[in-house]
């Protein structure tokens, strides 16, 4: 049934992203997100038209309601300052038409951690990754340098351990690390990673 689904998507553009909505006997509930290179105003209808398929709904994707994601990983404290910053600077720009979302996850341990850095660059749309701690390294700067490799941009408060050596920008306070954040990836913004002649603030 997959792949009768599929292939008319395939036919007309890219399946960017797939998401199981619901699964159950009775039926489940797919939201695809598509990648159509020209309109093609029947794909709908050809979608309703398969014998799997009972009900076909077009909606606003994720990007364009909720975009690009700030991702806030660490200790509760510093967390919390960080998403502060983050979400008073997200809404400076949301309301002149950016869509910048902020999502935080209060964690300890260094293996849990390094999970967690590791699971960002699988996040659909998250643009940077902000570490929030007193005290990271070891496995954690291994999964740092990994998602760095994969283009995600990486800020680390100024913190012990080699976190902070590993990162793209270490900022000292957490609420500053929250809005460079947002900074780095709004288009609505001024700030130029590139352009920073130090890394540290």
């Amino acid at each position: 049934m997959a792949n009768e689904r599929t292939g008319v998507v395939i036919d007309r553009g890219d399946i960017t992203s797939v998401e199981i909505l619901d699964n159950r006997p009775a039926g489940s509930r797919v939201y695809l997100e598509i990648d159509l290179p020209e309109p093609t105003p029947t794909l709908a209808d050809e979608l309703r038209a398969l014998p799997v398929v009972r009900r076909v709904e077009l909606v606003k994707t994720f990007q364009a309601i909720y975009g690009k994601r700030i991702i806030i990983i660490g200790g509760g404290a510093q967390v919390g300052q960080v998403a502060i910053g983050a979400i008073s600077e997200a809404d400076r720009h949301n309301i002149r038409g950016e869509h910048i979302s902020v999502d935080t996850i209060p964690l300890v341990g260094e293996q849990p951690l390094a999970d967690a850095v590791r699971a960002v660059a699988r996040l659909p749309r998250a643009s940077v990754l902000v570490l929030a701690g007193a005290l990271m390294g070891g496995a954690i700067e291994a999964a740092v340098r990994e998602v760095r490799a994969q283009r995600l941009l990486v800020i680390s408060l100024n913190m012990a351990g080699s976190v902070p050596d590993a990162s793209d920008l270490v900022v000292t306070d957490p609420v500053q690390a929250g809005v460079m954040a947002v900074m780095a990836v709004a288009e609505t913004a001024t700030f130029n990673l590139e352009r920073l002649k130090r890394r540290t603030f």
